[in-house]
C-alpha cells in the first residue's frame, strides 16, 4: 500500500500556502461579481424612474433655469429637502432621486443664505415673485437677497433654446420634436424675470 496518495486537481491547502495562486483566484472571483453587478446597468435606460406627475422644463421654465445658475443662485439656496422633521416641518415632504432626473445638472446646492426652495411652486403668487426678485426687501425686510431688476429688462434668448432642449433629449428629457421646434415660438415677448418666475412656480409641484 502506498504511503502518500495523491489526489488529483487543486486543494485548499495547496490555495492556502500558495500566495500567487490565492490571489489570482480572488481576482477571477471579483472579475465574475462585478461582471454580474455592473454588465446589466448598460442595458437600462435609466436606474431612476421620474416620481409621478414629474415633467420636464417648459421652455419658458428651461430659459429660467440657466438664467438661475448664470446668476448663481444656487450659492444661497438649496433644492434639496434633507430626511429630518425640522425640514419637512418647513418645507414639506424630503426629496428623493426621481424629482431630478431631468435636472442636468442638478441645483441641490451646499449651503442655505436663503430658504431652500425645492416646494417654492404654487406658495406664491407671480406678482410676489416679481416684487421679489426686482427689491427683495419689500416683501422680506430682513432679506440679505440682492436685487435682480434687470431681469425686467432682458428678453429671453429664444435662439439658444432649440439646441438646448435637444441635448436636453440626449439627457432623458422626453421632448417631442414639435416641442423643439416652437420652442423659441413660446418665449417670444418673454423677459428674463419671466423665465425665472416660470421656473420657480414650476419647483416641487408634482410632490408636497
Amino acid at each position: 500500500m502506498a504511503e502518500n496518495q495523491k489526489t488529483g486537481g487543486v486543494s485548499h491547502e495547496k490555495i492556502e500556502t500558495n500566495n500567487f495562486l490565492m490571489i489570482v483566484l480572488i481576482l477571477i472571483v471579483l472579475l465574475f461579481g462585478g461582471m454580474v453587478e455592473i454588465v446589466p446597468l448598460f442595458f437600462q435606460k435609466s436606474t431612476t424612474q421620474p416620481v409621478e406627475g414629474l415633467k420636464p422644463y417648459t421652455a419658458l421654465q428651461v430659459a429660467g433655469r440657466d438664467v438661475y445658475v448664470r446668476e448663481g443662485c444656487y450659492n444661497c439656496h438649496s433644492q434639496m429637502i434633507r430626511p429630518f422633521r425640522a425640514e419637512t416641518l418647513r418645507y414639506g415632504s424630503y426629496s428623493v432621486a426621481g424629482e431630478f432626473v431631468y435636472d442636468h445638472p442638478f441645483q441641490w446646492g451646499s449651503k442655505r443664505t436663503g430658504p431652500d426652495l425645492a416646494r417654492v411652486g404654487g406658495r406664491y403668487s407671480d406678482e410676489w415673485h416679481r416684487i421679489h426678485l426686482n427689491n427683495p426687501r419689500d416683501v422680506v425686510p430682513e432679506s440679505n437677497m440682492p436685487a435682480y431688476s434687470w431681469l425686467e429688462k432682458n428678453p429671453v434668448d429664444g435662439a439658444s433654446l432649440p439646441a438646448h432642449m435637444k441635448g436636453l433629449r440626449t439627457l432623458g428629457a422626453p421632448y417631442s420634436d414639435e416641442e423643439i421646434a416652437k420652442a423659441s415660438e413660446d418665449v417670444k415677448g418673454k423677459t428674463e424675470m419671466d423665465a425665472v418666475i416660470a421656473y420657480l412656480q414650476g419647483m416641487g409641484i408634482h410632490r408636497k
